[in-house]
């Protein structure tokens, strides 16, 4: 089994790996095998980055991006974990919940925003509503299934030395299915971002999906290249941050 690879080290593969697929989209570019118009440059879709950052676009459609994201992810991950908790340990709300949510799973998310609107009108109701239903669904499952899963040894081995059932949940069934809800909160942090885009292709004024939208319409697909872009970077940090903390809280895991 190899050793995991340092920070840097990880962090020189990436760029290497980025590099390369710059210099094969430059390529493809400079030799005009494809329509300019419909696969542009990364030339053009740098300049095209710099025009909405100078019409003050750039900015406030991340914020407005952000802003949903974040909330839609807060209230799916946590109504995910909870419920996740509640039909993994007890039987009644597993009997009751588990059949719908697993009817749930294979609706899209873009699926439910003529739904979303109907219930919640235009505004950011809809918007978070359809966020935190794809967040929630990904998180419950890992979560569901981490607790489902906790080795029968472990705690027989806690119930043997006296613990009791709150201080085996505590000490030992949440730590040993923590690795699984992390799992699930990063997949979320990934769907968020995703149904982001879904969300804000109807009824809404601002934000990245909206953007992509709106770029559509006049054939701007250098401008196009830039949300996508702006999605790309953004998932990545996300699960980069994901990555760093659960190194850091669920350390026995690296063991």
């Amino acid at each position: 089994m190899s050793a995991p690879s340092s920070p840097a080290a990880h962090l020189a593969k990436t760029a290497l790996s980025l590099l390369g697929v710059l210099l094969v989209w430059w390529g493809v570019s400079a030799l005009g095998v494809v329509n300019p118009e419909l696969f542009p440059s990364p030339y053009a879709v740098l300049v095209a980055g710099a025009e909405l950052y100078q019409e003050g676009l750039l900015y406030s459609d991340l914020k407005v991006s952000l802003g949903r994201a974040a909330v839609g992810f807060a209230i799916g991950a946590s109504l995910g974990v909870v419920t996740g908790l509640l039909t993994s340990r007890t039987r009644v709300f597993n009997w009751a919940l588990n059949p719908l949510l697993t009817l749930l799973r294979p609706i899209p998310a873009i699926a439910l925003v003529p739904v979303a609107i109907v219930w919640f009108g235009i505004g950011e109701g809809s918007k978070y509503f359809v966020i935190s239903y794809t967040v929630f669904l990904a998180v419950w499952l890992n979560t569901h299934h981490g607790m489902e899963h906790v080795p029968q040894t472990y705690t027989r081995a806690s119930r043997s030395l006296g613990a009791t059932r709150l201080r085996e949940f505590v000490e030992v069934v949440i730590p040993a299915s923590a690795p699984h809800i992390v799992a699930g909160l990063r997949i979320g942090a990934a769907l968020a971002f995703l149904s982001l885009v879904a969300a804000e292709l109807t009824g809404a004024a601002a934000g990245i999906g909206y953007r992509l939208q709106e770029a559509r319409q006049f054939i701007r697909t250098d401008r196009m290249f830039v949300g996508l872009v702006q999605l790309g970077v953004l998932g990545a940090l996300l699960d980069y941050f994901f990555v760093v903390v659960s190194r850091k809280l669920i350390h026995w895991e690296q063991a």
